[in-house]
């Protein structure tokens, strides 16, 4: 019964009727694990941990406890017997394997741990093969396709139940009405009904068409739905992430089924066809670790709509407060909003901070950074709303805002769904950053850590002696397993400065406060990278093999910063040092990242749009001369030999 109500979404349902298993029978290991799954899904981790050990003791051999357990134990950084656990996972996965069972291990988390290409590819398999299964018992006839364009425009079907208050919709909202009318014609499919959000309307708005299939549950019914509009290129964008529903993909609605943007991994599908990606992020001597054909966009697979989003952050004034305690930086105390004129011409004194930009070869190029600074007196009006916390003061008769405030005066402006209108103030002050110190910062949560992440940051802040790492409480209980590792690794928990999860304007724009972000190598920021760049800070990163582990990499070289991307763990770790203690190579290269985010075609929306669009049509075409999906690298060939 439990499992079903959880089937149904009735999570309350689900946990009573496995704690009445409990009560019932206490040495039922089942339904400890079925409680413990609730309680992860709930994001109640320490009482998932529990529960999942308990399981493990009334049932040692529990491969599903087990690896859950790993998984939640990943989550909170709490690797004790780290390598025996990961020893072990992969035994598991491979026994399971091997005897054609479901893996304990989801494909979503597969990239996580030190498993092979192939088990990570068979996992997925698996699932492909559980959609398969599902959709057979309906008995569909296989659905007929259009063979030629009956209108001349390519029919798009975005299938996702992201299009609500999401990172993928953060990313790539403003697409469906960026296409080319008379060129495609846009479908989408929300997988999740309407959560109210400007996100939702946006896209609902600007898609050609736009259809709740949520209200549509039968598979069957939702893929005859998609089928009778004539897509010709059905896109998941969802993979086996949460709200998933790949059965419709399974039966093979469209004659072109493709991956695109919101699953770092490949399906293990076999009814999908591509997989968009770029030369760097899935290099052609990797392509063995995906089932499908990988299509590569020119630049980068990745977009953001950052743009779009926060267009206050294309510009900023720094605050000198005069008090001569630290030398002035452009990220101690900032200004941000669409139009800074306001301040400046109401400022008693201004000043310019000019900084040279150092070209992709290393040279000073003509182009120069320059930047408003305003002198304000340390007594002034703002260093009191930072200090009390209140949210507005003025300047001169200007309002400003202070930046932690945000989401008390306009939630819509919080979450981003609005462009904010006052002028917002951001301080280290605010989050309990030291002034004068190297600001090394990391924004993701932290499952994306491992053992081999947090040494390599250790030696780099013993490395840098004026220097903190930042990072978020994401989640909170993961905080004191981090602090204990840093101590027993001979660093002084003091050095790691933790802030809470913050709302999405606040989360993007006080990235502008940390001089340099350590991405993680296990996995990467993904958005958290769009973020962290659009908020003008260098993000130094260390690829792998993995795509999840590469995503970082091609951000990095789309944006024109490849200096940025390490070959090494030593690389990525002396590439980290020398931006902390050579300050104008710090300099000029934050004024490189600020200024290509506005030049380079990282987040530049309509091209990316209009370069999708080309991708999809070389597909289309593919299939229209009945040849079979192979790797398309047209677009992307200037880019194939950077690894080289």
């Amino acid at each position: 019964m439990g499992n079903t109500l959880k089937e149904m979404q009735d999570i309350q349902g689900a946990l009573q009727c496995y704690t009445r298993a409990i009560q019932i029978n206490p040495a039922f290991a089942d339904a400890h694990s079925n409680l413990a799954s609730i309680h992860k899904d709930s994001g109640n981790i320490p009482e998932a941990i529990a529960s999942y050990r308990m399981a493990l003791k009334l049932k040692p051999n529990f491969p599903d406890a087990y690896c859950n357990l790993s998984h939640c134990l990943q989550i909170v950084c709490d690797w004790t017997d780290y390598d025996l656990r990961m020893k072990k996972l992969v035994a598991i996965v491979a026994e399971q394997l091997e005897k054609n069972r479901l893996p304990s291990v989801h494909p979503h988390h597969s990239m996580l741990y030190p498993l092979s290409h192939d088990f990570r590819k068979a996992i997925a398999a698996r699932h492909a093969q559980l959609c398969i299964e599902k959709v057979q018992v309906l008995h569909k006839p296989q659905y007929k396709y259009p063979k030629a364009l009956s209108t001349g425009r390519i029919r798009i079907g975005y299938v996702s139940s992201d299009f609500c208050n999401h990172p993928t919709t953060h990313l790539m909202q403003s697409i469906p009405g960026f296409h080319n009318k008379a060129q495609t014609e846009v479908f989408c499919y929300s997988l999740s009904p309407d959560d109210n959000t400007t996100f939702r309307a946006k896209i609902a708005r600007e898609a050609e068409h736009f259809i709740d299939l949520s209200q549509l549950p039968d598979n069957g019914k939702a893929a005859d739905r998609i089928n009778a509009d004539g897509i010709h290129i059905l896109v998941n964008m969802n993979g086996y992430t949460k709200g998933a529903r790949n059965e419709l993909f399974a039966l093979r609605p469209a004659p072109i089924q493709v991956m695109w943007l919101g699953y770092p991994g490949t399906s293990g599908a076999p009814f999908m066809d591509y997989l968009v990606s770029d030369g760097v992020t899935s290099p052609m001597h990797l392509a063995g670790q995906y089932s499908e054909k990988l299509a590569y966009m020119p630049f980068t697979f990745f977009i953001g709509d950052h743009m779009q989003m926060f267009p206050h952050m294309m510009e900023r004034v720094i605050i000198d407060n005069k008090d001569g305690s630290t030398p002035l930086s452009d990220n101690t105390s900032i200004m941000n909003a669409t139009d800074l004129s306001v301040i400046i011409e109401q400022a008693p004194e201004i000043k310019k901070m000019v900084t040279s930009v150092v070209s992709e070869e290393g040279k000073l190029s003509s182009d120069k950074l320059e930047m408003h600074v305003i002198e304000l007196p340390v007594t002034t009006a703002l260093k009191a709303m930072i200090q009390t916390g209140q949210a507005h003061t003025s300047i001169n008769g200007v309002v400003l805002q202070n930046g932690l405030t945000t989401n008390q005066t306009n939630n819509k402006m919080a979450t981003g769904e609005e462009v904010p209108r006052n002028i917002l103030v951001t301080t280290r002050q605010q989050y309990n950053l030291p002034e004068g110190a190297i600001i090394y910062c990391n924004f993701n949560q932290l499952y994306k850590l491992d053992p081999a992440t947090l040494q390599t940051w250790v030696n780099i802040l013993k490395r840098v002696p004026n220097s903190v790492l930042w990072l978020l409480r994401f989640p909170a209980v993961g905080e004191p397993h981090v602090l204990a590792t840093i101590q027993s690794l001979g660093l002084p928990p003091t050095r790691v400065i933790f802030s809470p999860v913050a709302p999405k304007e606040e989360h993007v724009r006080r990235g502008q406060l940390a001089d340099v972000c350590l991405d993680s190598p296990l996995c990467n920021g993904h958005t958290t990278g769009m973020d962290i760049l659009w908020a003008g800070t260098p993000m130094v990163t260390l690829p792998a093999e993995t795509l999840a582990s590469r995503v970082a990499a091609s951000q990095l070289v789309a944006l024109g910063c490849p200096e940025l991307v390490a070959r090494s763990r030593q690389d990525y770790e002396d590439i980290a040092v020398k931006l902390g203690v050579d300050t104008n190579f710090l300099k000029s290269m934050r004024a490189r990242v600020w200024t290509q985010k506005i030049k380079s075609v990282l987040f530049d929306c309509r091209r990316y749009t209009s370069d999708l669009e080309l991708l999809f049509r070389l597909m289309w075409e593919k299939y229209e001369r009945g040849e079979a999906a192979d790797h398309i690298v047209t677009l992307a060939q200037s880019r194939l030999e950077w690894e080289q």
